[in-house]
């Protein structure tokens, strides 16, 4: 459906960039923020790459157009003028498909005569971020009427002009291959303006170029424009009044649509001559170019870049300015002046930068800065994993579990928001790279490209230059940490068998999971199996970044299920015959509605929203499909899965999913066990009747019991000092819940950060009878070892009170 390649400017997120473009992507993000941006939508560059390759094309060398580089001898300009000329007219002869008719629907609810569409586009992270911000020119904009084959006729007309001769010769020079370029359309009303113009933030002065009626007499050179130059700490400014004899305006036919498809977009523009007192009239008031300069100052403060704007000023009683382009300078970051509006980069003079220590590890590289996360969500086809730079430190405000591609590529994660327990924090302890969060302002501090080191085990950040006061180690001119050396000391720790079969503990040891990269070199190690296999994040690579909700309303159920299936298989196959208890899916609205296909509203506080096992009564689709996969993973031989419900509020709850267990067949294995999430407090009053109604065993997990118990939210990092797992109430609860499954003589297991971050409380998890703990793969040794020790320490205790005796 057309709903799933068009994105509203207002309702863009940054994993949509290369499906919307850098134009649309920027005007998208001030659009969110309240800047005034004229209203319009994306067709997605997924939309180009699927015309091209439905294409009948009659020339065989054209066939695999979309995946090829059309190699081509731009110094043969004959050649390169026949070749583009082919290509562009064989894309306006073809046809579109039906989804025109919604389009035009679309566009008619702005009750405007006239379109614009305007190209967009997008290019790998790992070449240069400017190139695609500077085009002007190279890629034309088409205006058209409002009629349906016009506007079929313009959006061909703007695909096509990626194949223009000077466009060919453009990307071949600068070495990019066509399918790297992802162009998408940009379709905004347009009406004739009283001015328009640019403006160019510099550090020191912002330069205002200003003409009247449309810019299109600015870009073509036919109109000398006004010039300002404004001082930025001063407000004070000196003008150049330049000789403009003409306006551009619109100009549509009023009766006759059948235009032939040949149409230049120059056809649509009317150019009026100006009355000789308006040649040398200032085109802004004073009071005008006051709130042109205040209004670039903001953006550029939002951005934190330098930036060059294009504008209009409405054609209205009350004159307003309207963005129509921002092209930020993103190797140039924002100074501060004094008495500059809005906010400003802080100082490099900040470092080090301080945070919350969420993943171990040390990390010299590249800063990725990522665009703002005003943005937000989805598309059938999210930026691929190699177009973030493999080896840099990922810097952004908040990270989702659906950024797993980017994160990946990175060897350390900073960001503004979240805490130990957020996303981003449990993604990098479990692929061993360092994270702090919590880092106020870091996406100003740092800029991009910066070499800087993350240290995740004190929780700072320090550019390249500097030295580490704590230990005198020089930080600079090192290579980046593409694998913390923690990581292979304690991998060969864990190894050594005879440390664990000598002191082979009772209480289990499991690891915590979502991730395939460990498997190989977990299997052989002397845990006891998997305790919680994060599903939510263990099934996003196979999603390919579309919201399972998508899967399942275009059939494809079957398909999600088979995936499911086999990536499950691989953690069982890996630890058989050691238990896999798989969580079930849990899935927080504002942590998984960037992927495509969510259409459920916001909701304002999602940690207590529809998710757990209450989504599975409204959605419960999904459920059934993680239930089917689980039985295609009995049937291929493996008994040693199990399941655990997660966020149960109620025992009718838990019934309703039991009985749908029940139906699927799973209880057919006499292996398969089902278990219960012990996070939602009224497992405190209600655990025995759980028992009563079929629960085979518990997990405690600590992060959300900790949180709904003292009312803190994990997820934010200024809360952090208030987020303590083991507060007294919070291990009264604990007790209070392993004492009861220890009396129903149920196994109960704990996972979360609580043992990891305040080892000390393994004894008494040990003394009060928990049956097993899960941690991250790099804690394993410790724990073990704390295990080990608490253990000991109770028999002996049990040994002297027998002798006492």
């Amino acid at each position: 459906m057309l709903e799933d390649f068009l994105y509203w400017l207002d309702q863009i997120h940054p994993s949509h960039r290369a499906l919307v473009g850098d134009k649309a992507f920027y005007l998208g993000l001030l659009a969110q923020r309240g800047y005034p941006v004229v209203p319009g939508f994306v067709i997605s560059s997924e939309v180009f790459q699927t015309f091209l390759e439905q294409m009948e094309w009659a020339e065989p060398m054209f066939a695999d157009l979309p995946n090829s580089s059309l190699h081509l001898d731009v110094d043969n300009p004959r050649q390169l003028q026949a070749v583009a000329q082919q290509i562009r007219q064989s894309m306006q002869a073809a046809l579109l498909p039906a989804w025109l008719d919604q389009l035009e629907q679309y566009c008619q609810t702005w009750q405007t005569d006239a379109l614009i569409l305007r190209p967009s586009i997008a290019l790998p992270f790992n070449l240069d971020p400017t190139v695609s911000l500077k085009t002007t020119g190279l890629l034309e904009a088409t205006v058209c009427p409002m009629d349906k084959a016009m506007l079929a006729q313009s959006l061909k007309q703007v695909w096509a002009e990626l194949f223009r001769a000077k466009s060919l010769l453009y990307w071949q020079r600068l070495r990019i291959e066509l399918q790297q370029i992802r162009l998408a359309v940009l379709v905004q009303p347009i009406r004739s303006v009283i001015a328009s113009g640019t403006t160019q933030l510099h550090n020191h002065d912002v330069e205002v170029r200003a003409v009247w009626g449309l810019g299109r007499g600015l870009v073509n050179g036919e109109v000398e424009p006004d010039f300002y130059r404004v001082d930025r700490q001063t407000g004070n400014h000196t003008h150049q009044f330049g000789t403009k004899s003409i306006a551009y305006g619109i100009s549509l036919p009023s009766d006759d649509l059948s235009i032939p498809a040949s149409l230049l977009p120059e056809e649509h523009y009317q150019t009026h001559l100006l009355a000789s007192a308006q040649h040398t009239q200032p085109v802004l008031t004073d009071a005008q170019l006051q709130s042109l300069v205040q209004l670039t100052q903001q953006v550029a403060a939002e951005l934190g870049t330098l930036l060059e704007l294009e504008w209009t000023l409405s054609d209205a009683a009350n004159p307003q300015f309207h963005l129509t382009q921002v092209i930020p300078d993103l190797n140039e970051r924002l100074h501060p002046v004094v008495g500059s509006a809005g906010k400003t980069a802080a100082s490099p003079s900040d470092y080090p930068l301080t945070g919350l220590a969420a993943a171990p590890g040390q990390a010299i590289a590249p800063a990725w800065i990522m665009p703002p996360a005003g943005i937000r969500q989805p598309t059938s086809h999210t930026l691929s994993s190699r177009e973030i730079p493999p080896g840099c430190i990922l810097v952004a405000s908040t990270i989702t579990p659906d950024w797993l591609p980017w994160i990946q590529q990175a060897v350390g994660i900073i960001t503004e928001q979240g805490g130990l327990t957020s996303h981003a924090a449990v993604l990098a302890r479990e692929m061993g790279i360092p994270a702090v969060t919590g880092v106020v302002n870091a996406t100003q501090v740092i800029q991009p490209g910066e070499l800087i080191r993350i240290d995740g085990d004190r929780g700072k950040v320090y550019p390249s230059e500097a030295s580490d006061p704590t230990n005198g180690e020089s930080i600079g001119q090192e290579a980046p940490v593409q694998e913390p050396h923690y990581i292979t000391a304690i991998l060969e720790s864990l190894s050594n068998a005879e440390t664990y079969t000598s002191q082979a503990p009772a209480t289990r040891l499991f690891v915590t999971l979502s991730q395939l990269q460990m498997l190989d070199r977990l299997a052989n190690l002397p845990i006891d199996g998997v305790g919680l296999l994060r599903s939510e994040l263990m099934m996003l690579e196979i999603l390919e970044q579309r919201h399972p909700q998508q899967w399942l309303e275009q059939g494809q159920t079957a398909e999600l299920t088979r995936r499911l299936a086999q990536r499950i298989q691989q953690f069982a196959q890996t630890f058989a015959p050691r238990p896999v208890f798989y969580r079930s899916s849990d899935l927080r609205s504002h942590e998984f509605a960037h992927l495509q296909g969510y259409h459920a509203e916001p909701e304002l506080n999602p940690a207590l929203g529809m998710r757990g096992t209450l989504r599975y009564q409204v959605y419960p689709a999904l459920f059934a499909a993680e239930l089917a996969a689980l039985r295609q993973v009995q049937h291929a031989g493996y008994d040693n899965v199990h399941l655990i419900l997660p966020f149960v509020r109620t025992v009718e709850e838990f019934v309703r999913c039991r009985q749908r267990v029940e139906q699927s067949g799973l209880h057919h294995n006499p292996h398969f066990q089902l278990w219960l999430m012990a996070e939602v407090p009224s497992v405190l009053l209600l655990l025995p009747d759980y028992i009563a109604a079929g629960v085979q065993g518990v997990s405690i997990g600590s992060n959300d019991l900790t949180q709904l118990l003292l009312g803190i939210d994990r997820d934010q990092p200024e809360l952090s000092f208030a987020f303590d797992a083991h507060h007294p109430a919070v291990m009264r609860a604990i007790e209070q819940i392993i004492q009861t499954a220890r009396q129903a003589q149920i196994p109960c297991s704990i996972c979360g950060q609580l043992t990891s971050q305040y080892p000390e409380v393994i004894e008494s998890l040990v003394r009060w009878g928990i049956t097993a703990i899960s941690v991250d793969w790099n804690e394993i040794e410790p724990t073990h070892q704390a295990i080990v020790r608490a253990e000991h320490r109770l028999l002996l205790e049990a040994a002297r009170r027998r002798l006492e005796l």
